[in-house]
């Protein structure tokens, strides 16, 4: 089959990219790269946010074959010219909200996109866990990716699995937080969160903290997070959180720890089928535990 001799797609940003034709050489944020790897895409290279390292965060990589991409550093440390340097033909970020390019510095972003074509997709509030997921699918449709009907089925049986145990755990209360330290915890604005609002519409009882600054999150103490009685705690693994490992012993932590079931949570879940499938599965299972 001869190739498609153009490319053109519209970003959530309303901005035109386009090509010659389908760039088969994407660098992405590395939620982006996991996303488009799970429509069988592989990015050349990839790059995190501010609060990542030198090296990439598997809690953000979903299935991301890291020995095989090129990790090109995160937030300010991200070098324009490192990346031209990959061969790229196209860069894919995210954004929450704004046109502002996430995990890439101002007059990097500007650097780049007045050379290569640039893909930036809202992950933030406004939108939803599935808008989300099918605008990336959009996107690795026009870069060749193949249709996956088994995939979209896979994902409707498990939102139909977690809504069933969510109707026989009627009561049970699920807290979303990322740990900042033995004495503090961000608690997640359930609304504030694509992938826990899915879970309400599923029919999952969440926990919500006491109104108050943060938008997204509310930063307390652990007796606050305690205090909300939750069964089931969805605790952020990403690199950026304070290891929980090191929270035994933390006033109030041991307690919430004794009552509560604990799930890993990430909170910038690549958004496709796949991971999404096992989002909603592993939610059940611990419901249903």
């Amino acid at each position: 089959m001869a190739r498609q001799s153009h490319w053109e797609f519209f970003d959530d940003r309303g901005r035109l990219a386009s090509a010659p034709r389908p760039p088969a050489r994407p660098v992405t944020y590395i939620q982006a790269g996991a996303a488009l790897f799970d429509h069988g895409l592989l990015p050349a290279g990839v790059f995190g946010s501010a609060h990542d390292g030198a090296g990439p965060d598997p809690a953000k990589a979903g299935d991301l074959p890291l020995t095989e991409v090129r990790y090109l550093g995160s937030g300010p440390g991200v070098d324009a010219d490192a990346v031209l340097a990959t061969g790229p033909d196209l860069v894919v970020a995210v954004t929450y909200g704004s046109d502002q390019i996430y995990g890439l510095d101002p007059d990097t972003a500007k650097y780049l996109e007045e050379r290569l074509p640039v893909v930036v997709l809202d992950v933030g509030q406004g939108r939803s866990f599935d808008e989300v997921r099918e605008r990336f699918g959009a996107l690795a449709l026009s870069l060749g990716a193949a249709p996956e009907p088994s995939a979209a089925a896979g994902l409707e049986a498990a939102r139909a699995r977690l809504g069933a145990a969510a109707a026989e755990a009627a009561g049970v209360r699920v807290l979303a937080l990322s740990p900042a330290g033995q004495d503090s915890v961000h608690l997640a604005r359930p609304g504030a969160w694509s992938d826990l609002r899915a879970l309400s519409a599923c029919g999952v009882g969440l926990a919500e903290p006491e109104a108050g600054a943060g938008a997204n999150w509310s930063t307390t103490d652990w007796a606050a997070a305690a205090g909300l009685e939750p069964d089931v705690v969805l605790v952020d693994v990403r690199a950026n959180a304070f290891p929980v490992e090191r929270l035994r012993g933390a006033p109030h932590w041991d307690e919430l720890r004794a009552r509560a079931r604990l799930l890993p949570w990430n909170p910038e879940i690549p958004p496709s089928a796949p991971a999404h499938t096992r989002f909603f599965d592993a939610v059940a299972e611990v419901l249903g535990a």
